[in-house]
């Protein structure tokens, strides 16, 4: 039977599959920002009372975790409904009700006004708002790099560029698939895969992943550091900073068991 190509459909049937809802609302209360999402925050977003937009927010791992670091202006959007809902619960329980959470698709924000998440038990259409201009956006824990097709990333990239302030800065992760020499070999044998059409027939293009694990269906885009430079000069972006994780902080157990290796980067509305 012929298998179907990964769409952003598919992306959200498994972020709201109970098994990947559980693992990150876990991650939400117990796990908080990282060590070099603090540091790289406060250093890129000094203003604490600047209206500031998260995309892609899960269950508010993040999200809370600005509110505790004192950011006072919070909207936070996934498309997954489910993990904005956990959201919610964990901003109310923690006392952070002021964060404003939506449920939004970033490839499409122009297109369909952001929607405040209903409440357990609210009925009724939701009400629509008009989209803010704000100081800076973070896509943090590679939520770009989760939507399938360099063109749909890019066009995400001019929707947040389209709703952030002249020089907003823009903080995002990817994996990075040169990152070490395990990684290089691994990319070799996958580039012969594709040379003899023998890849996995559900991916998109060449460097997506799509596997299963102990918390639910993953897939995830793979850039090099020239797909990234690329699609942020063609998308009204100008690169300010980039680097590994680990040479930005030490990370925690817990952390390095969440989450492999990344790249952050840092790009300012031109």
């Amino acid at each position: 039977m012929e298998q179907k190509k990964i769409t952003s459909a598919t992306v959200r049937a498994d972020f709201n599959d109970p098994i990947a809802v559980a693992h990150y609302a876990r991650a939400a209360h117990f796990l908080g920002l990282w060590a070099s999402e603090r540091l790289l925050i406060e250093r890129f977003f000094p203003d604490k009372t600047a209206p500031l937009l998260e995309a892609g927010c899960g269950a508010g791992r993040a999200t809370v975790g600005l509110w505790h670091l004192g950011y006072t202006n919070l909207t936070a959007f996934d498309f997954a409904a489910e993990l904005v809902e956990q959201a919610r619960f964990l901003a109310e329980e923690r006392g952070a009700s002021s964060i404003r959470f939506l449920v939004a698709d970033a490839t499409a924000l122009s297109s369909a006004a952001l929607q405040p998440a209903r409440k357990v038990g609210e009925g009724g259409p939701k009400p629509r708002v008009t989209v803010d201009v704000f100081a800076g956006a973070l896509f943090l824990f590679n939520g770009l790099m989760q939507i399938p097709g360099r063109e749909n990333r890019r066009t995400a990239l001019c929707e947040l560029h389209r709703v952030c302030a002249p020089g907003a800065p823009l903080l995002f992760t990817s994996h990075d698939r040169d990152h070490s020499p395990t990684e290089r070999a691994m990319w070799r044998l996958e580039t012969e895969r594709w040379v003899r059409g023998q890849q996995d027939p559900r991916l998109v293009e060449f460097g997506d992943r799509y596997f299963e694990d102990e918390v639910g269906r993953t897939f995830m885009h793979l850039p090099d550091r020239r797909e990234i430079l690329e699609d942020l000069a063609a998308t009204g972006w100008r690169h300010a900073f980039d680097a590994l994780r680990t040479e930005v902080a030490r990370e925690s157990k817990a952390v390095r068991d969440f989450s492999d290796e990344c790249r952050f980067w840092l790009a300012q509305k031109m």
